[in-house]
């Protein structure tokens, strides 16, 4: 009984977190918050599993290379294309195309980043 109110995994608990769109889907736009392409938007392309998708910018595009990414790095925007699972950079660039979003892609996101603390030491 208890089990069924149990939340399983980081990625369940944001898909019940009471959002109308489910925030990891194939087609989602996102922006990438970690690594030296934080900043930059890119294209949900296949799940891999409750913690990881494959994700493509694609490179040309935004710069994002297509590659496998923590979910927890990701920042899901409202805006989704409709491509199939696990299509090509080329289908990709297409949708995105036809939906008006490539000057959108392009545009760079000023990440918020935590300042450190510094303590004196004596």
């Amino acid at each position: 009984m208890e089990s069924s109110n149990k939340l399983i995994g980081v990625a369940s608990t944001r898909l019940r977190a009471g959002n109308a769109m489910p925030a990891i889907e194939v087609g989602r736009i996102c922006v990438k918050l970690r690594g030296r392409e934080a900043g930059r938007k890119c294209v949900i392309v296949d799940i891999i599993d409750e913690n990881f998708v494959l994700i493509t910018g694609p490179k040309q595009l935004t710069g994002v290379k297509r590659r496998r990414c923590n979910i927890d790095h990701l920042e899901p925007l409202d805006k989704k294309i409709e491509i199939s699972k696990g299509a090509s950079d080329e289908e990709v660039l297409k949708a995105l195309e036809s939906a008006g979003l490539i000057d959108f892609m392009k545009e760079r996101v000023k990440i918020k980043t935590t300042p450190l603390i510094f303590v004196k030491t004596e």
